[in-house]
């Protein structure tokens, strides 16, 4: 059965279209009027191993607030759909990711239920015309209509860049671990009986 959702949202502020492959091969197809997070979103599907489509137009002339939270939330709705009953799944995922002097660690807990724990500090309050808050905001958005616990953890870095890419490419490897098939798992992995 394929994993995959597709996901149209439409608001005063942006229009969305975004497609996901939870078993794709890391192919990206984006663009958000925004350079830098295009590049973020790129990483993600490709450490991921997730084929992503997103296409999003948004309100620039003001910011680029709407249009990081609005894709974070297109996201998340997609993450939820794709996972279907979440049966099989290892549902838990983690990972230490190094980049350049950067070293984050992510850890997530596809449980049906929100939490969002973001411990990153950015040096700097922009990385080239992206303001560094929309990292926390995206997966923020990203995680609460995932319906997911999601934490967060920079242990140390010095470049704004290198620690946006370190969380995406560090979160992505753990989404990855969380939405696989394990073998060993036949119903879903919670004593609940749902997620």
């Amino acid at each position: 059965m394929a994993r995959t959702a597709k996901i149209s949202r439409q608001t005063a502020e942006t229009q969305i279209e975004l497609e996901l492959n939870l078993d794709g091969s890391g192919v990206a197809n984006v663009s958000t009027g925004v350079g830098f997070f295009d590049h973020m979103l790129e990483l993600f599907a490709k450490h991921g191993a997730f084929d992503l489509t997103v296409e999003a137009k948004g309100d620039l002339h003001i910011d680029q607030h709407h249009t990081v939270e609005d894709t974070g939330i297109c996201l998340g709705m997609a993450l939820r759909d794709a996972l279907g009953d979440k049966r099989g799944i290892r549902r838990y995922g983690h990972f230490t990711l190094p980049m350049e002097e950067t070293l984050v660690t992510s850890a997530i807990d596809l449980s049906g239920r929100y939490a969002f724990v973001f411990q990153v500090d950015f040096p700097s309050a922009k990385i080239g015309e992206f303001d560094s808050e929309l990292v926390d905001d995206f997966w923020q958005a990203t995680a609460a209509n995932a319906l997911c616990n999601l934490h967060v953890m920079l242990h140390h870095g010095r470049n704004s860049h290198h620690i946006s890419e370190g969380v995406c490419k560090c979160l992505a490897r753990s989404l990855r671990m969380a939405v696989e098939i394990d073998p060993r798992t036949t119903g879903v992995p919670s004593t609940k009986g749902t997620l």
